[in-house]
């Protein structure tokens, strides 16, 4: 196969989408089996197997799950740009999309100066493509006009809860399990009716998938009853209730 691109590449920041293989970009997919050296992410579900076919290449697994983190995002930034020094052609590999709370910008902040040209690959985020396997549209025009990405895991001072409570939109919370019930009463706390549908899609794209469904009253104590563990997308807003009207006649990938 003819690799196309700027010969002056020497990375690529690649989503590798909600984790199947059919839902990987062409883009991704010519770069993966073109690489020299591949550093991939944990949640990256079949797109792995594609990465172990590359018996040529280097592998790099610096994957991160819940603080255990085999590097961290200092020596990963490291490591590709020693790669890239040497000549070969890194991907860097990410789960869902590189510039969506996935730190791929900071590792394009990182390349840029240190002279290193690069090209992002997007991926399918998972934000976007979890629910929507969920049978959870997240615009539906007869519900919220507004649609909000955050992630769990910020400081409190880094989101302001008032602000988001008060908007008429619906909330995706990424990376949300470990302080869910924190974050259900914040918004309860500035303005959110307690009756607010939440659902939660533990494990999407995998044989393991669940959907737990309850309010920001009740959800934090459906979660602990459900032992709800990561990875997980959180939907927070009234297109949550579409689930059960669409979901027994969504068709699923094989």
């Amino acid at each position: 196969m003819r690799f196309t691109g700027n010969k002056e590449c020497k990375v690529y920041i690649v989503g590798a989408g909600p984790g199947k293989l059919d839902l990987l970009t062409k883009r991704a997919e010519e770069v993966i089996k073109q690489a020299d050296v591949i550093l991939y992410d944990e949640l990256i579900g079949e797109v792995r197997d594609l990465v172990k076919t590359k018996a040529d290449a280097i592998l790099v697994d610096v994957g991160k799950r819940s603080g255990k983190h085999k590097k961290s995002q200092e020596e990963i930034n490291q490591l590709i740009l020693d790669y890239a020094k040497k000549g070969y052609k890194v991907v860097r590999l990410k789960g869902g999309d590189p510039f969506i709370f996935g730190r791929g910008g900071e590792e394009a902040e990182f390349l840029a100066e240190h002279g290193v040209k690069f090209e992002v690959v997007s991926g399918i985020t998972s934000a976007i493509a979890v629910p929507t396997k969920a049978a959870i549209p997240l615009t539906h025009r007869n519900f919220d006009p507004a649609l909000v990405f955050i992630t769990g895991r910020e400081a409190k001072e880094r989101i302001n809860w008032g602000a988001l409570a008060k908007l008429n939109a619906t909330i995706v919370i990424l990376m949300g399990v470990g302080k869910l019930e924190e974050n259900c009463k914040k918004l309860i706390q500035h303005g959110k009716s307690p009756e607010t549908p939440v659902a939660i899609i533990e494990k999407g794209f995998s044989g393991e998938e669940r959907v737990i469904v309850g309010n920001l009253e009740n959800i934090g104590d459906i979660a602990k009853k459900e032992n709800v563990k990561p990875p997980a997308i959180v939907v927070v807003g009234e297109v949550v209730r579409l689930r059960d009207k669409l979901k027994d006649f969504l068709c699923f990938m094989d």
